[in-house]
């Protein structure tokens, strides 16, 4: 009877695995699906905005400086989500920078307007400021403390790099 039991134990404990190793993979193949879907998504709609934006600036005639910031932005956000395709790690400081130049249009605008006070430009720049001190800080926490990166996950990056050195040419 014990041993029986043992056995049931045994084949129990089997199939648990097997389900989880199972349910394990098809998790995975859920997430990187949705995060491939999601990335073409965010990267067609930014090169459509872009283009959008470039378009308008062409019928205008001219393009003004927060309309040349605007499109850093674009380019921006499209490096963003190039090394997510690659490394699956959203790079933060590319964030950073977004709203960095964001703020930097923002100040145009301010300095441009009439009826704008010093604070406003003053808040403008300080927030920038810290921007810029936080990027610093994350410069240097990466290069003092780098991130471990697995064994798999550097040869899953190795692997994306060859192929697409392959599909470029």
């Amino acid at each position: 009877m014990s041993e029986t039991l043992r056995r049931l134990g045994v084949a129990t404990n089997k199939l648990h695995s097997a389900m989880k190793d199972t349910a394990d993979t098809i998790g995975k193949f859920l997430v990187d699906a949705f995060h491939l879907l999601a990335l073409f998504v965010i990267g067609a709609t930014t090169v459509w905005s872009a283009a959008a934006a470039f378009i308008e600036m062409a019928a205008q005639g001219r393009a003004s400086l927060a309309d040349i910031l605007l499109l850093f932005m674009y380019l921006e956000i499209g490096a963003m989500v190039g090394i997510y395709f690659v490394t699956t790690r959203l790079p933060v400081r590319y964030l950073i920078y977004i709203a960095i130049t964001a703020l930097g249009r923002v100040l145009i605008e301010i300095v441009g307007a009439e009826r704008r006070t010093g604070v406003d430009t003053l808040v403008i720049a300080i927030a920038i400021l810290l921007l810029s001190c936080a990027v610093l800080v994350l410069r240097f926490g990466s290069h003092r403390f780098p991130s471990n990166v697995s064994a798999a996950d550097s040869q899953l990056v190795e692997n994306r790099e060859i192929v697409q050195r392959q599909i470029d040419g």
